[in-house]
């Protein structure tokens, strides 16, 4: 398989388990918080296609940027409308950040003490590139324009009638956001905001980094 084939199956691999654990991250929470729109619809699932669209996840594997199917939620069913959306909204960036940090702890645990074969050299460049698109889109999810989730957290704070209005052009908003990820413009303020998050979990595994040391020297003095 050449590089550019090993690079579009793992970024496959992995849309298939980043997507389905952020869209399951929001109907979790909306259940949790007293909506039971969701899991009506079998959205509570790691199943990707219960949540897959097809020309979203073909967008996502080739030109990095795509979309699933919309969790549905009532608002009316939370106790607070506004905290209920805003939950639900940031468990799907919460649920990435999650696996994010796991994947850097497999990663690190394989880069210390896995032997070096063609197997662990594929799994090490999934578990990196597995981060790298759960950062990429917890951040991107982030960001405070609808129809992502940041803009749901918006309600929080904005009024309802500014926050409506927003809300009345959000697919037009949404097609101009993806021509300009396409196009290369947000690339640097994602890619400051991605480093941030990838040092953050770095400095959040580094009891591996410690513990790996430790045995080094330890082996070492051992030898000597």
């Amino acid at each position: 398989m050449t590089t550019q084939g090993m690079y579009y199956l793992i970024r496959a691999l992995v849309t298939l388990i980043a997507i389905p654990f952020h869209e399951a991250g929001h109907a979790l929470a909306a259940w949790l918080l007293g909506d039971p729109t969701a899991k009506r619809e079998g959205r509570i699932s790691l199943n990707p296609f219960r949540h897959f669209d097809l020309v979203g996840t073909l967008c996502m594997i080739f030109a990095g940027v795509g979309w699933a199917k919309p969790v549905s939620t009532d608002p009316r069913n939370f106790k607070n409308p506004k905290w209920g959306m805003a939950l639900t909204a940031l468990a799907g960036p919460a649920a990435n950040l999650l696996l994010a940090y796991l994947g850097m702890v497999a990663w690190k645990i394989l880069y210390y003490w896995a032997p070096t074969t063609m197997i662990t050299i594929f799994a090490a460049r999934f578990l990196q590139y597995f981060v790298m698109m759960d950062v990429g889109l917890a951040v991107f999810n982030l960001i405070p324009i609808p129809p992502l989730d940041g803009s749901r957290i918006l309600l929080v704070v904005l009024p309802q009638r500014i926050y409506f209005q927003i809300m009345r052009y959000e697919r037009v908003i949404f097609v101009i956001l993806l021509a300009a990820v396409w196009a290369g413009v947000l690339d640097g303020v994602l890619g400051t905001f991605n480093d941030v998050v990838w040092n953050l979990l770095d400095l959040g595994t580094g009891y591996i980094d410690q513990i790996a040391y430790s045995a080094y020297y330890a082996a070492i003095g051992t030898v000597i």
